[in-house]
């Protein structure tokens, strides 16, 4: 695990080679153990490529970047993993090609010179690279088809830069950041980031999810990015329940397998929910000897606690327990450090629970985590998608089984018939019936602490990201929800979230539920696979993971996660929040004094509490930082 950085100028660069080493130490934290960069002087300009490593496979200087082809024609830096290298290595020697080194890098590197583009959907892994091919004058830069890892770019004036986190590329940039009004309007009212290419940091782009471009090095362009793959929504060939079932099982213990392959020490993310006690049974079910390390957030004295969840799913598998609790006053003392780990303002105070146990990881000796991120995404889970649901089955003329799902759903904990038929007509109604249907429950378009006409004269538009509904989808629409929220809004937010914070402690986080044969499985099922007629959540999951994790665990009916005790902790420490609020006074586009306003109503109950005040916080704090 890595973090990568370079780009292309055009004719000399004054102090480009300090303006790199700038970006490479400003991500130390991303790769330890090794760093190197390389200044090429092409028929254009200059091109740089530079790596800062965390040796994960092949610890020795083999794995070394950049990276060159024994024929010096291709350079290459890569940060990720390719969980299935053996494999495509021994495809890769039957062609007669000879390996210098252990390393998943060298094997991508001949991948890409023997199959080209295509050899994108032969891995299984994570990846953010950049190729330079010197002969035919390109820098080709590809991103993994989940976004797992990072690629920041920009565009501007004939310089292409990139980098895997933004305060990287900001050292390699003239000039200072200017924030994005957009982009900060999305989030402080809709709680919209990570769905679009665009970042908070005005020029500054993300590469989007299982996508490509090239910059040609001799016109001094930069192609649109292209997709390499697409999350499918048309249903596959029919197969029974109980068949999905094996295939399922079969695939997840594949990547489990594929995913402990290492050489410095694994452990996992326990939160106690199905998602994360699935990938720790499923490595004790694959490797019956190694030890475990689980790591726990425990919200103490809190209905949130999920206690009793993980010291069960510990106890069956024989792991190291790392449990630990955290306070309000904690958050307030890690906080700045977590906006500059994240670079970007971000959701909630669960990503600090989170940004915790990579902490307790690294401090226990871990290097390499697993975690169950994507299977909500993958399997339909949270509260399984009603609305959705009843949409497709109305839509396949299917108007009893509707009844009965919305009846069955509403059986579950914290669920009703009128929440199912609510989320139903929210599909239903057009577009401006909405805007009026939010105001009547208090979410405003533009609430009274926005200067809405100073926003209003940049550009800015008072939209909400709305997942696109195409005929494709139509009797499949759970199916394509999660296919886009695999991709835009949902999902890479919150792998930004696990990427950041894992890498602030030089802790690689991986994913198993994440690969592209996996996707293409579930979202190429029934949709009553994935939500059964009788409303449960990833009703194939369950099934597949019947005699490898506890049946008391699959048949849990709730939800939480690394859910915090997030009103307590802020009400705590609410002297210190609105400290650093008034600071909002520096930010154009706020009326600091109705947002103090509207933080004291909301501290002392005058309005209901809801996650905007975090979010207020958060962009305050991170606006300073900007400056």
């Amino acid at each position: 695990m890595c973090g990568i950085v370079g780009g292309f100028w055009k004719g000399a660069e004054q102090g480009l080679e300090g303006r790199l080493e700038a970006a490479l130490l400003a991500m130390r934290h991303r790769g330890p153990d090794d760093k190197g960069f390389e200044l090429t002087q092409v028929s254009g300009g200059v091109v740089a490529l530079g790596h800062t490593r965390l040796s994960i496979i092949d610890l020795s200087a083999g794995g070394h970047q950049p990276m060159y082809s024994p024929d010096g024609r291709y350079a290459l830096v890569f940060n990720g993993e390719i969980y299935n290298y053996r494999e495509l290595r021994t495809q890769l020697q039957a062609k007669g090609i000879q390996f210098r080194s252990d390393s998943d890098t060298e094997v991508l590197l001949h991948a890409w010179i023997t199959w080209g583009q295509s050899c994108l959907e032969r891995f299984q892994g994570m990846f953010a690279f950049v190729l330079h091919d010197r002969q035919a004058e390109t820098l080709t830069c590809a991103r993994d088809a989940f976004g797992i890892k990072p690629f920041f770019y920009s565009f501007q004036a004939g310089r292409f830069a990139f980098a895997s986190e933004l305060p990287a590329l900001k050292a390699m940039q003239p000039g200072k950041p200017r924030v994005d009004w957009q982009r900060s309007y999305d989030y402080l009212v809709n709680a919209d980031y990570d769905s679009q290419p665009r970042t908070f940091i005005e020029g500054i782009l993300h590469l989007p999810p299982a996508h490509w471009m090239v910059v040609d090095l001799k016109a001094g362009t930069l192609s649109a990015p292209s997709p390499w793959w697409r999350p499918r929504v048309r249903e596959d060939a029919p197969v029974s329940f109980a068949q999905a079932v094996e295939a399922v099982r079969e695939q997840f213990l594949d990547n489990i397998r594929l995913h402990l392959r290492s050489d410095v020490p694994l452990g996992a993310a326990l939160s106690g929910g199905i998602d994360s006690s699935a990938v720790v049974c499923a490595m004790r079910y694959v490797d019956r000897e190694s030890p475990i390390h689980t790591f726990s957030f425990i919200a103490a004295g809190s209905p949130l606690s999920e206690e009793h969840w993980v010291d069960q799913v510990n106890a069956h598998v024989g792991a190291t327990a790392h449990k630990f609790v955290a306070s309000g006053e904690e958050l307030a003392r890690d906080l700045d450090d977590m906006i500059r780990v994240q670079g970007e303002p971000f959701g909630s105070t669960s990503i600090y629970a989170q940004y915790r146990v990579f902490q307790q990881a690294k401090e226990a000796g871990i290097t390499v985590t697993l975690d169950g991120q994507g299977a909500d995404e993958l399997l339909a889970g949270y509260s399984g998608y009603p609305g959705l649901r009843l949409k497709s089955l109305v839509e396949r003329g299917q108007i009893l089984q509707a009844l009965q799902f919305a009846r069955n759903w509403s059986q579950w904990p914290g669920r009703s018939q009128r929440h199912a038929w609510m989320h139903l007509a929210q599909l239903m109604i057009p577009g401006s019936l909405n805007e009026v249907a939010k105001r009547a429950i208090g979410r405003e378009t533009t609430p009274a602490w926005l200067k809405a006409d100073v926003l209003s004269d940049a550009g800015v538009t008072f939209k909400e990201f709305v997942h696109p509904m195409t005929t494709e989808g139509c009797g499949r629409r759970v199916v394509e929800r999660l296919g886009s929220s695999l991709q835009s809004r949902g999902l890479p937010e919150l792998l930004r979230h696990a990427d950041r914070n894992s890498m602030r402690f030089s802790v690689e986080s991986r994913v198993p539920f994440l690969t592209l044969p996996m996707a293409d499985l579930l979202l190429g099922l029934p949709e009553d696979y994935l939500i059964s007629p009788k409303g449960e959540t990833k009703s194939v999951f369950r099934a597949a993971m019947r005699g490898i994790v506890p049946d008391h665990i699959l048949d849990r009916k709730d939800k939480i996660g690394f859910a915090t005790p997030e009103r307590e902790w802020l009400v705590d420490i609410a002297p210190k929040l609105r400290e650093w609020l008034q600071e909002s006074e520096e930010i154009p586009f706020l009326h600091s004094d109705r947002l103090l306003q509207s933080f004291d109503e909301a501290m002392t109950g005058k309005r209901p509490f809801s996650w905007q005040v975090w979010r207020w916080v958060n962009f305050c704090r991170w606006y300073r930082m900007m400056g």
